[in-house]
C-alpha cells in the first residue's frame, strides 16, 4: 500500500494534477515603529516532501489594516532561512492591503501598484527562490515591520499556497554584456557594514558573447558588499558598494572589467534613469574635456542566482594614481610643505557619514550654509594639523572670492583656485542641469604646493536625475541655469555655495567660459557627437534592456522623480533624452554670458605692434614697428568705448594710463593707415 501511495504521488506530480494546498498563518497587531515581527505559518502534511519549479510555492496572500502602508516592510521566510522581499515601503500615504496576493506570474509589480492594494501582484523578489528543493514542511514566517510612528497596523489574515504552477527562474542564457554573479553565502546584503561574500565575472571581451554557464572568469574571488545611496535606497532595485578583497577581508586591487586596478567600486542600479545613460554620458563628456572622469562598464548582475538587471559598474571617486591623482598624505605630513596636499573634499549630504566644516558665507538663496566634507584623508584619518590647514585654505579661498578684489587674478580667488577647472565643472553641470548640481555630490581636490597647490573642481559625480529627469526645481525644463534654479528655497537643507553666483560676476571668468564653450561645441559637445554617442550605447543595450524591464516593468510608469510625459518604451526614452539635450545646448548657445575674443586677432596685431606689459596694472605701452599709429581706442568686452587717444606726432611708443579703470579684460584697437588691428589686454 505504501509503494502504491508513492507511485500515485509521483504520477500526480508528473501529470500536473497534484492539488493545490493552502496554509493559513497567525494574525495579530503590527508594532508601531518596531522590529521585524514574525507571524508563523505552520506547514505540515504537505504531499510533496520537496518543492521545486514543478511543484512549489505559488502565492502568498495577506490582508493588513494600516493607514500609511509605505511604512511597512513585508517579507516571507522559508523553513531553511531563505527570505523573499514581498513589498518594501510601497503605497505612499495610502492604506491597507486588502486580499492582496503575491505571485511570480502576476502582470503588475507591487512597486507599480497603488494603495489600497487589492488583487494579484508580482513581489519585489521572486517566490521561486524558495522552491530550491527544500522540505516545505515546517514553520514559515511572514515578517512585517512598521518603520515609523504614529500609525500601528493589524495583520488580519495571511496564507501561503503550494501547487503545480510555481514561479519559474528568469529566462537567461547569455548576454552581449559582461555577466557578474554574486553569492552572498546565505547572508543578506544590508546598508552597513559590508558582508564578505564571493563574486565571479564573465567577460569574454568586446564582440564576444558571454554565457551564464561559462566557467572561465576574469575575476573569481572575495568581495565586501553593502547597499549604497541615499534617496535611491527607496527603490526596489538597489545600488551597491563593492570592495574586492582576499579571504582575510583585506582590500585587494583588481582590474575589474578592464578598468585600472583598484578595490573600491560602485554597482549603480540607475533605477530612475530608464536609459541607463545619464551618468555614463556625463562622465564621458567630462573625460573628453581633458579631466579625470569616472570610468564605467555595463554588466548584467545576478545575486544568489537571481537576475537583477543592468548595472553600471563604476569607479568610486578616491585618491589613486589612476583616479584623483593627488599626492599621498600620511599622518606624519603635518608641517609645511608636506601638509599642503593632497586633499579631496566634497559638498554633500551628511547622511552618508563622515565629518567636515561649514562654509564661511551663506548661500545666495538663504537657508543652511553648505557643508564641506573630508573625503581624503577621511574624517577618521585626517590629523588635527591637516584639518586646520585645509579648513584655513578653504576659508582663504572663500574670503578672497567674497572680497572686493575677488576678480583680481593675483590677489583674488585665482590665488587659491584653478579657474579653468571650475569653468569646466560648471559647464558640465549646466549642460546636464542636474537638480543636485553644486549642492550635493560635488567634489573638489587640492594639489600639494610642489604641484601648484591650487584647489580644483571635480571630478563630477551622480547624474541619474540630470538631463531633464527631475520634476522639481525646474529640472525638466531646458531653460534656466542650474546654479540658480537648484537653490530651491530656504527650506531645502542643501543649498548651492555662493561661489558659483560670485564667479558669474567676474568678466574674466565669463569670457573664458564663453571661449571654452565655443571650443567644446565644435567638438565633444556638438549635438551630432552627443546624439551619436547615445545611439551607439542604445544599440549595445538594446538586448539587455528588454530583460531588465521584464524584471522591473517600469517603462511607462512614474518612478521618482520622472517628469511628464513619461515615455512608454525604451526607444522613446532614448529619443526624449536626445530631444532634451538638443534644446538644452541651444539654450546655452544663445544665453551663455561672456564675450570670447578670437585669438587670431592678437596674432595679427602682434606682427606690427607690441602691447606691454600684459597683464598691466596702472599703465601699458604700445610700440609701433615700422608703422604709424593714427588712433588708439580702448573698449570693454561689450564694445563700449572707454577712451580714445590720437597721437599728436608720429610717436613710436604711446603710453595709456589705466589706473582709473576697473580690473578686467579690454580690447585695444590700433588704427594705422586706415587698417584696424586688435589685441586683448588684461588690466589687474
Amino acid at each position: 500500500m505504501r509503494l502504491l501511495s508513492i507511485f500515485l504521488l509521483i504520477l500526480l506530480i508528473s501529470t500536473g494534477t497534484l492539488p493545490a494546498q493552502s496554509f493559513p498563518g497567525a494574525t495579530g497587531p503590527i508594532p508601531d515603529n518596531g522590529p521585524l515581527t514574525a507571524f508563523p505559518i505552520l506547514v505540515s502534511g504537505l504531499s510533496a516532501t520537496t518543492i521545486d519549479t514543478s511543484f512549489g510555492l505559488e502565492s502568498v496572500c495577506i490582508t493588513i489594516s494600516h493607514t500609511y502602508v509605505s511604512d511597512l516592510v513585508i517579507k516571507l521566510q522559508a523553513p531553511d532561512g531563505t527570505i523573499v522581499d514581498l513589498s518594501i515601503s510601497n503605497g505612499g500615504a495610502g492604506n491597507n492591503y486588502s486580499g492582496t496576493c503575491f505571485s511570480d506570474g502576476a502582470a503588475t509589480l507591487i512597486t507599480s501598484g497603488s494603495a489600497p492594494f487589492a488583487g494579484v501582484y508580482r513581489p519585489q523578489q521572486p517566490l521561486y527562490q524558495v522552491n530550491n528543493s527544500q522540505n516545505p514542511n515546517g514553520t514559515w514566517n511572514l515578517l512585517i515591520q512598521d518603520q515609523f510612528n504614529p500609525d500601528p497596523g493589524f495583520l488580519m489574515s495571511c496564507a501561503i499556497t503550494f501547487g503545480t504552477n510555481p514561479g519559474q527562474p528568469f529566462p537567461f542564457s547569455s548576454s552581449n554584456l559582461p555577466i557578474i554573479k554574486i553569492n552572498t553565502l546565505g547572508q543578506t546584503v544590508i546598508d552597513d557594514p559590508k558582508i564578505q561574500c564571493k563574486m565571479k565575472v564573465i567577460d569574454n571581451g568586446p564582440g564576444n558573447r558571454n554565457y551564464i554557464t561559462d566557467t572561465l572568469y576574469t575575476y573569481d574571488g572575495w568581495i565586501g558588499i553593502e547597499i549604497r545611496g541615499s534617496s535611491s535606497q527607496m527603490f526596489p532595485k538597489k545600488s551597491f558598494g563593492v570592495e574586492t578583497r582576499d579571504s582575510m577581508q583585506t582590500d585587494t586591487s583588481v582590474a575589474l572589467l578592464g578598468m585600472p586596478p583598484e578595490n573600491d567600486w560602485v554597482f549603480n542600479a540607475n533605477y530612475t534613469d530608464k536609459t541607463f545613460m545619464r551618468n555614463t554620458l556625463a562622465y564621458d563628456l567630462f573625460g573628453k574635456m581633458g579631466r579625470y572622469s569616472t570610468r564605467t562598464r555595463y554588466a548584467e548582475v545576478f545575486i544568489n542566482n537571481l537576475y537583477q538587471g543592468i548595472y553600471v559598474i563604476t569607479e568610486k571617486i578616491k585618491k589613486d594614481s589612476n583616479r584623483v591623482d593627488v599626492a599621498n598624505l600620511t599622518t606624519l605630513d603635518n608641517t609645511w610643505p608636506d601638509v599642503s596636499g593632497g586633499y579631496i573634499l566634497k559638498v554633500d549630504k551628511t547622511t552618508g557619514g563622515g565629518q567636515g566644516f561649514t562654509s564661511l558665507f551663506p548661500p545666495t538663496s538663504g537657508g543652511n550654509t553648505p557643508t564641506i566634507l573630508f573625503d581624503y584623508p577621511s574624517s577618521t584619518d585626517i590629523t588635527i594639523q591637516q584639518r586646520s590647514y585645509i579648513v584655513a585654505y578653504m576659508d582663504s579661498f572663500e574670503t578672497a572670492l567674497n572680497g572686493p578684489n575677488f576678480a583680481d587674478s593675483v590677489i583674488g580667488y585665482q590665488k587659491y583656485a584653478d579657474m579653468n577647472s571650475f569653468i569646466d565643472f560648471m559647464l558640465l553641470n549646466e549642460v546636464t542641469k542636474c537638480v543636485d548640481s553644486y549642492r550635493i555630490s560635488s567634489y573638489l581636490y587640492k594639489e600639494k604646493s610642489v604641484a601648484g597647490g591650487k584647489l580644483f573642481a571635480g571630478p563630477v559625480w551622480d547624474f541619474d536625475i540630470a538631463w531633464g529627469n527631475a520634476d522639481y526645481y525646474n529640472g525638466q525644463f531646458t531653460n534656466g541655469w542650474a546654479y540658480i534654479t537648484n537653490n530651491g528655497n530656504g527650506s531645502d537643507p542643501f543649498q548651492v555655495p555662493f561661489w558659483w553666483s560670485r564667479f558669474m560676476q567676474d568678466n574674466n571668468y565669463k569670457n573664458a567660459m564663453k571661449c571654452r564653450w565655443n571650443d567644446l561645441r565644435a567638438g565633444a559637445f556638438s549635438t551630432a557627437s552627443i546624439h551619436n554617442w547615445i545611439d551607439s550605447v542604445a544599440l549595445v543595450l538594446n538586448e539587455s534592456q528588454q530583460r531588465n524591464f521584464t524584471l522591473w516593468p517600469i517603462l511607462g510608469t512614474y518612478v521618482w522623480p520622472n517628469p511628464s510625459p513619461i515615455p512608454q518604451n525604451y526607444p522613446d526614452e532614448v529619443s526624449q533624452l536626445k530631444t532634451w539635450i538638443g534644446s538644452r545646448l541651444n539654450f546655452i548657445d544663445n544665453l551663455l554670458p561672456g564675450i570670447c575674443i578670437p585669438t587670431g586677432l592678437e596674432e595679427t596685431s602682434s606682427k606690427k605692434f607690441n602691447v606691454y606689459p600684459n597683464p598691466a596694472t596702472d599703465e601699458f605701452y604700445i610700440t609701433a614697428s615700422k608703422e604709424t599709429i593714427d588712433k588708439i581706442t580702448l573698449c570693454d568686452l561689450t564694445g563700449r568705448t572707454i577712451l580714445t587717444l590720437i597721437p599728436e606726432n608720429e610717436q613710436e611708443t604711446i603710453s595709456v594710463k589705466t589706473s582709473h579703470l576697473p580690473h578686467g579684460i579690454y580690447i585695444v584697437q590700433v588704427e594705422s593707415r586706415q587698417q584696424i588691428y586688435t589685441v586683448k589686454i588684461v588690466l589687474q
